[in-house]
């Protein structure tokens, strides 16, 4: 879920800051007030915006109200790599590209060991750049991700 400096979230129709502790709107179908999507609405006009698009038979604009405050972070579902026994621990880097780009920017050579290390190091940014984007509600990773 996203938070922003300035508010608490953003509508997820028209991208207006709600406050903390403001009343905003979820949409009473489950899809679309889960984990994963998290739709929330400044107004009521915003809900009934988005119900044509969602396709609802029955659907209700439920009155909720933000947080007091951003003191209590919401942390994505963290995990732990070492114990997830299905992740490969392959090179991750094209050895034959990084050895040319060092050398021809520096006439260096380049050890085998640097692939280990900068795979585990691509592992980590990809690790953050994951729980970024499950703590914005996306199952998709971007670019923005990894800033």
């Amino acid at each position: 879920m996203m938070q922003n400096s300035d508010g608490w979230r953003k509508c997820s129709t028209c991208k207006k800051i709600i406050g903390f502790e403001q009343k905003y709107y979820e949409c009473s179908v489950s899809t679309c007030n889960g984990q994963r999507t998290g739709y929330v609405f400044c107004s009521i006009a915003c809900w009934d915006a988005h119900v044509p698009g969602a396709k609802h038979r029955d659907a209700a604009a439920v009155e909720q109200k933000s947080p007091l405050t951003n003191r209590v972070p919401i942390e994505p579902a963290r995990r732990i790599i070492s114990q997830q026994p299905n992740i490969p621990k392959d090179i991750l880097i094209v050895a034959s590209k990084l050895k040319d780009y060092i050398r021809a920017r520096s006439e260096m050579n380049t050890s085998a060991d640097v692939m280990n290390v900068l795979s585990d190091f691509v592992r980590l940014k990809c690790d953050q750049a994951i729980d970024k984007a499950r703590s914005d509600g996306r199952k998709t990773v971007l670019d923005r991700d990894f800033k």
